[in-house]
């Protein structure tokens, strides 16, 4: 396998990992419809930066590591789930007051930034141990022999995040033109509920399976 060959392989398994709904498309999607096209962007770049960031820990090992590890993939799992549920419940409270952020001049509310988007969504990839495992799986396939492990990880974890920032400006920019329905206080209450919900359901689930 040339190195051209691997990239283009992985290519494939990551578009389809990316564009098959998750949590991840749900965050962008509901940031895209109650706020402005720039904190979609934020929260698209944070979750790209969570995979990236997973994706170079796995290429030199420290997944490995952390999969051999019972308590240490336990304790991050139960973190990953406390930050789902926490997320998921403050989307839940939103729905129920006033949604300034969803007038029809398309401000955000007062107080928030993009770099908090930013972190938000860089915390629900960096907190997913699933992703960890996803790369400490299949990066060991798609490295020719003789090319340097860390090298070809962290290119496998490049490719993926273009293939993810793709995707998302593709949703940011689907959102734009439904943008004057999206916003409407009823549309956005039912997404961050909807959202709020899959993020507590997640969190559980995580949650239950690390005991």
């Amino acid at each position: 396998m040339t190195v051209p060959h691997a990239l283009a392989s992985f290519a494939l398994v990551a578009a389809l990992m990316t564009i098959v709904p998750g949590l991840d498309t749900a965050y962008v999607l509901r940031t895209a419809i109650s706020r402005r096209r720039g904190h979609a962007h934020a929260a698209a770049l944070g979750i790209t930066a969570g995979c990236l960031a997973w994706g170079v820990a796995a290429a030199v090992g420290a997944s490995a590591l952390l999969t051999a590890s019972e308590v240490a993939f336990r304790a991050l799992t139960l973190a990953g789930a406390a930050y789902l549920v926490l997320l998921g419940a403050q989307m839940i409270r939103a729905s129920l007051r006033p949604h300034p952020e969803v007038a029809l001049d398309g401000e955000p509310p007062t107080g928030s930034s993009a770099w908090r988007t930013f972190a938000a969504g860089l915390g629900t990839n960096l907190l997913s141990p699933k992703i960890g495992v996803f790369y400490l799986a299949t990066i060991p396939l798609f490295i020719p022999d003789g090319v340097p492990p860390p090298a070809m990880g962290v290119a496998l974890a490049v490719v993926h995040n273009v293939i993810g920032i793709a995707w998302f400006t593709l949703i940011v920019v689907a959102t734009g033109w439904a943008g004057s329905w999206l916003r409407r206080p009823r549309i956005a209450r039912v997404t961050d509920r909807v959202t709020g919900g899959a993020l507590v359901l997640v969190g559980v689930r995580l949650a239950a399976g690390a005991r």
